[in-house]
């Protein structure tokens, strides 16, 4: 269904990269519904893709008991759906992410609390 617009409008869009501290990144993971959507993080592009496993997802899934057993080595990355093989020691923009992207992981094994994918 394709939405057309009553009146044309013109503004500014306010979620530009420039109007927040760094690049804005959504990470969301498989299987997992307990976290309804992709959080959104806005994180430096020079942080290293490695980091995101170390340092930043402890905090934001770390609550899920299904996340103290993940193999960080067997996990399944999607960039826009797609399959995708990122690089942990390369920069999170040096591995092709931008400002508003989407990125989500699958752990192979882990379906959420006793296997309901909640």
């Amino acid at each position: 269904m394709s939405v057309k617009a009553l009146y044309p409008y013109s503004f500014e869009a306010k979620d530009r990269r420039e109007n927040f501290p760094a690049p804005l990144l959504y990470i969301g993971w498989e299987d997992h519904q307990m976290f309804c959507s992709p959080v959104c993080l806005p994180l430096p592009a020079e942080t290293p893709f490695g980091a995101l496993s170390q340092a930043v997802l402890p905090g934001v899934f770390g609550a899920h008991p299904d996340f103290a057993r993940i193999d960080w080595n067997a996990v399944e990355w999607f960039k826009s759906g797609e399959p995708w093989q990122p690089d942990p020691t390369r920069s999170l923009a040096d591995n092709g992410l931008g400002h508003k992207d989407v990125i989500r992981f699958r752990t192979p094994g882990l379906t959420g609390i006793a296997g309901s994918f909640a």
